[in-house]
């Protein structure tokens, strides 16, 4: 997929959406896609690339000193990844209740996780196919980050 972006409409809320190698790898980026748009969200940045350590530890900064960072920044550089920018009335809480539980054992059926994620056991890196921005100050700091192009 090559970089794609139309206009981002200022008074809109918007939440950067990743799917992460897992979805990618196991085909689920239509599903993803569908949900988003069945939903009445704009897709209006959208690109697919292999993310770097750098880029990682600058997007999970907050998670810099957890002891499951370098298993997550391992996990998320170990494939493709597909970064869209959504846009709608609020969005973010709107994707971050599509996406369910970070846990997709425990994720409720009929979210994205909750039925296209899976357990991976004790002591592997959870694998729960998408990331959404959590509050506007995130989505503002993760889209410049990915689409520095998309800020004035």
């Amino acid at each position: 997929m090559a970089d794609c972006h139309i206009p981002y409409d200022p008074k809109e809320e918007h939440t950067l959406v990743i799917i992460k190698p897992d979805g990618y790898r196991r085909g689920l980026i239509g599903e993803v896609i569908s949900r988003i748009e069945r939903r009445g969200f704009k897709i209006v940045g959208l690109q697919t690339k292999t993310a770097t350590r750098e880029e990682l530890e600058e997007h999970y900064f907050e998670h810099k000193d957890k002891h499951f960072f370098e298993s997550l920044v391992s996990y998320m550089t170990s494939g493709p990844i597909v970064l869209m920018v959504i846009e709608g009335s609020r969005v973010i809480q709107a994707f971050r209740n599509m996406m369910g539980d970070t846990n997709p054992a425990v994720a409720l059926p009929g979210t994205i996780r909750g039925d296209l994620a899976r357990d991976w056991g004790p002591d592997a890196q959870i694998q729960n196919i998408v990331h959404g921005s959590d509050s506007v100050q995130s989505a503002d700091r993760e889209i410049a980050l990915w689409f520095p192009y998309m800020i004035d």
